[in-house]
């Protein structure tokens, strides 16, 4: 009877089958803990949620965040100008108070978010495309801390980054960007593979996030006419990864 398979192909065949299954291990492994969500038809999949979590490593936080498409893919289309223009964001709200971070204590819900938006740059501190220019990087995505609160001129129910009132001179991180805004650009580059986007995030002290809850939400935000009208909005939610924003996940659980 003639060979199918010499014994070469065939150890070569294991070799494949082997690498396959820890590959698949490996990315079963990611998706373990955190909050599960189910796939939402009617979302766009680089933003359908199916997975976030945070767990620690040291002094480091992994921000963790699966979805149903490829992360990263989707970005706001630009319009020329700052005023209307869109922002799309994978976030992470936290129960961390905001003092912990280089704001005011009890500020509002801090977030971790990574964000796109071609029509301005708010890393002033970064050259993330590495062409010298540190103004014209808005449309890579990157990190930011935010402070976000309910504010009904956006919408019933919806929130707001926090405005910063002309005049005042609130508590605020070392690497705030100058808005008027409770917002900070810390620069720690997010990472897409595939449909996960992860942000490492260094804490002089862990037990802050350790003992802190989350949850994951996908959102576009739009920038207003005015500065305080208030400048920057949630407008559009895409997914919740709990379905109520009840902060429902425990790092490293």
């Amino acid at each position: 009877m003639m060979k199918l398979f010499s014994r070469s192909m065939l150890a070569t065949v294991s070799v494949l089958t082997a690498s396959l299954a820890a590959s698949s291990a490996i990315a079963h492994d990611r998706h373990q803990g955190g909050i599960h969500s189910a796939k939402g038809d009617s979302i766009l999949a680089p933003f359908d949620i199916v997975h976030a979590k945070i767990t620690t490593n040291g002094n480091v936080a992994v921000f963790h965040m699966a979805v149903a498409g490829n992360a990263g893919e989707a970005k706001p289309n630009s319009i020329g100008k700052l005023a209307g223009s869109d922002v799309f964001s994978y976030v992470w709200p936290t129960s961390i108070d905001s003092y912990e971070v280089g704001f005011e204590k009890s500020a509002g819900i801090l977030a971790l978010a990574v964000t796109s938006h071609p029509d301005f740059d708010d890393t002033p501190l970064f050259d993330e495309n590495g062409d010298g220019n540190t103004d014209n990087d808005g449309d890579l995505w990157h990190s930011h801390w935010v402070v976000l609160q309910p504010n009904e001129q956006c919408g019933v129910g919806a929130l707001s980054v926090v405005d910063i009132p002309d005049g005042a001179s609130p508590r605020l991180p070392k690497t705030w960007p100058g808005l008027p805004l409770l917002i900070d650009s810390p620069g720690w580059q997010p990472t897409f593979d595939g449909d996960t986007v992860e942000v490492k995030v260094p804490f002089n002290d862990i037990n802050i996030i350790e003992a802190s809850s989350y949850d994951g939400v996908t959102s576009g935000l739009r920038v207003n006419q005015s500065v305080h009208s208030p400048l920057l909005c949630v407008v559009d939610v895409m997914d919740i990864a709990s379905g109520d924003l009840s902060l429902p996940g425990k790092v490293n659980r």
